[in-house]
């Protein structure tokens, strides 16, 4: 009883070994690909990438167009959360918009940067700076036009107790 018991596993193998082999016997051969020798593919030509920033909306600054909108940027609130804003005159006066804002010309503030806002407006981005004064009131150190007369006014220190003391 043993040996059968040992056996069965071994003559069950056995057997579906056999089926299996009588299967693939009767399958038919299988195709044989005789593959023509092909000119290789065209490499791709490189994307252009100022065909990308366009296609993405992104531009570079020098591409901006000034802007026709009759507006003037008076300041630019440049904000690392996010919510930067800019101050606009125009002929209603000024007023503070935000990114995404519609303008009184038509046209959106896309992106509020140090110095400059771009706007959208018929399909394309346009810059609008922010004007530098004619006239300068405070200048550099170094940069006058002359050494001024030194001033009599000095502050001193003061002998005088506080009187927290």
């Amino acid at each position: 009883m043993r040996i059968l018991l040992c056996s069965a596993p071994l003559i069950y193998g056995a057997w579906l070994g056999w089926q299996e082999w009588l299967f693939r016997r009767e399958l038919p051969p299988a195709p044989v690909f005789n593959f023509i020798a092909t000119a290789p593919a065209p490499r791709p030509e490189p994307l252009d990438p100022m065909a990308v920033a366009t296609m993405l909306g992104l531009s570079t600054p020098d591409a901006l167009a000034r802007s026709a909108e009759p507006l003037q940027l008076r300041a630019s609130f440049v904000a690392s959360s996010g919510v930067s804003r800019a101050l606009l005159a125009g002929a209603q006066g000024q007023q503070i918009y935000q990114v995404g804002d519609r303008l009184p010309g038509g046209s959106v503030l896309r992106r509020v940067e140090v110095g400059r806002v771009v706007l959208w407006r018929n399909g394309r981005e346009e810059l609008l700076a922010l004007e530098q004064p004619a006239t300068r009131l405070l200048l550099a150190a170094g940069h006058g036009a002359g050494t001024g007369a030194e001033s009599s006014l000095y502050l001193r220190p003061t002998t005088a107790k506080h009187q927290s003391e």
